[in-house]
């Protein structure tokens, strides 16, 4: 039996990696996204540990609502980049910041 305790220490773990993703690497925008993704998996190993712990099936129906954010968050996101990729030929987050005039 796997307690309470694992999963909050392998969802603190996920987020700590997802936030020192987001903070060692802002060059490229897709490994962003995929750390966004990481901290909202996280939080939802939280949601799921503690209803379980709790015998209430309200936080297992707010992960399918949080999974709902994060792909459309996703599809958006990736859009987006291939917009950007095709109109200035790179993904760079320095050379993206400047405005277009």
């Amino acid at each position: 039996m796997v307690s309470l305790t694992s999963y909050l220490v392998l969802a603190a773990i996920l987020f700590a990696i997802s936030v020192a993703g987001i903070f060692l690497n802002r060059k490229n925008v897709v490994v962003l996204l995929m750390c966004i993704e990481l901290m909202l998996l996280a939080a939802n190993i939280n949601f799921v540990a503690f209803s379980h712990y709790l015998n209430d099936i309200s936080g297992q129906v707010f992960v399918f609502f949080v999974l709902t954010v994060a792909a459309s968050e996703a599809a958006i996101g990736l859009a987006i980049l291939v917009v950007l990729f095709r109109n200035r030929r790179t993904i760079d987050v320095d050379e993206l910041d400047e405005m277009k005039g």
